[in-house]
Order: C-alpha cells, then structure tokens, then sequence
C-alpha cells in the first residue's frame, strides 16, 4: 500500500508508469483528499491501472465525530470509489460500534480497519491488539491495518522506530497473517518484516519514491535481504570467502 500525501496528477501518472505492477493499494493520507485538486482525475489514474483507491482513516474520523456518515458515503460515491479506510486513531469511539460500521460499509464496500492509537505513549495489551482485530475481520474487514502513523513511531513500533516484536509475534499467533497490513513506512520496519514473514508480506504507508527500492527489498536485490535469498551453497562460499 502506498500512500499519496498530495502528489499531483503528473506526479501519480510517473509513480504508475514505473511502479503500477508493484501497487495493489494508494491510500490518499489522512486528510489531503479534501484538498486535493483534480481528485476525480487523480483517483482514476490508480483505478485505470488496476490499484484500489481509498481515502486516509483521518477524513473519515473527521466526518463520523461530526455524524456525517451518510455524507461520507456519498462522498465515496461520488468519487467512485470502492474501498474506504475505518479507524479510530484520533478519535474515541466504543469498538462495538466501530465493527458495526464495518458491518454496514462492507455490504457494498471493501473495508480496511485500522487498529492502534495515532498518540505515542498509549500502550494496547497484545490481548486486545489480537482481539480488536479477530472482531474486525469477523465483522467484515478485508484486512486490519496495524497503526503506525507516516512516521513510523507510534502503534506496533516503539518510538525511535524499531518494532513491538514480542506484539507482533503474539499477534501472529492468533491473526492470520494475509489477513494483516502492517504499517512500515521505514526501510529497516520494511527489512524486519521480510524477515520475519518472507517476500510477501503485506505492508503499507509506503513512500511513492520507495515502491521500486522495497521490490528490490523483497527480492533480495539490497544489502539488506541480499544473503536471505542465496542458495545456502553459495551463502556458505561466500562467507568462507570473507
């Protein structure tokens, strides 16, 4: 998933011409959807090229505190849009609730939950990490999302960015993980999850300037990951050789 915090439509049409194939998901950040010019035109390119659009977690925070669901679901509508984002990163809202407009949306949209806080220091059990999304996915949601912010620093990180990996194991005891998007807008977040789930791992809140440089993350065609994809003859040699 990458996100797109405001390029414009000659910049959305480059990130397709070099990356299109690499891209399942763009979301449009937070809340720049709604300043956006061209939106319409902007959301097409993606669709054209066989990406899901949806809009940032935040816009829709924004017109649920305000009770403007039937307004926002217009908005998608009007848009032409097919997936949108749930969350509750900046807002407080009781999670029987948040499941039941899972439940709703995802009768005619494809739904991507969030969980975790956009507030560093609030601190979520593993326990209720795994429970919160085993509830979202049995409610409707295609995947959860786990909350990191653009920054990388909050949610399943810590803040100097390195991840929660006793969370992260706990929830992967019980969260399927092609049901997961983890949020992992740094590279050494990008490298630790190849690692520890292979080159298929979902991620996301990616940068459109790094789509090509995690590929080559994923692929073993960085220093990174380089020796995780050799032969293990040729791993082998090459460390005798060092």
């Amino acid at each position: 998933m990458v996100m797109d915090k405001g390029l414009s439509l000659r910049e959305a049409e480059d990130l397709i011409q070099s990356s299109a194939d690499l891209i399942d998901l763009v979301k449009l950040g937070f809340g720049t959807s709604y300043v956006t010019n061209n939106l319409k035109e902007k959301i097409q390119i993606y669709q054209k090229a066989g990406c899901k659009v949806y809009l940032g977690g935040t816009l829709f925070e924004a017109f649920l505190v305000r009770n403007m669901i039937k307004e926002y679901k217009k908005l998608l509508l009007d848009l032409g849009l097919d997936t949108l984002e749930i969350s509750d990163g900046s807002i407080s809202l009781s999670h029987q609730r948040k499941c039941k407009l899972i439940t709703e949306f995802s009768k005619d949209f494809t739904v991507l939950s969030e969980v975790g806080s956009k507030e560093e220091g609030i601190f979520i059990s593993p326990a209720k990490w795994i429970s919160m999304m085993s509830k979202e996915l049995e409610a409707g949601s295609w995947k959860v999302i786990a909350e990191a912010r653009e920054s990388g620093t909050v949610g399943i990180y810590r803040p100097n960015g390195t991840a929660h990996s006793a969370l992260v194991n706990k929830i992967l005891k019980n969260v399927p993980k092609a049901d997961i998007l983890w949020e992992a807008p740094i590279k050494g977040q990008q490298v630790w999850f190849i690692k520890l789930l292979g080159a298929n791992v979902n991620l996301g809140n990616i940068a459109p300037n790094e789509v090509i440089a995690l590929e080559c993350l994923r692929l073993g065609l960085r220093g990174d990951t380089f020796f995780d994809y050799l032969p293990k003859d040729i791993v082998a040699k090459s460390i005798q050789k060092h």
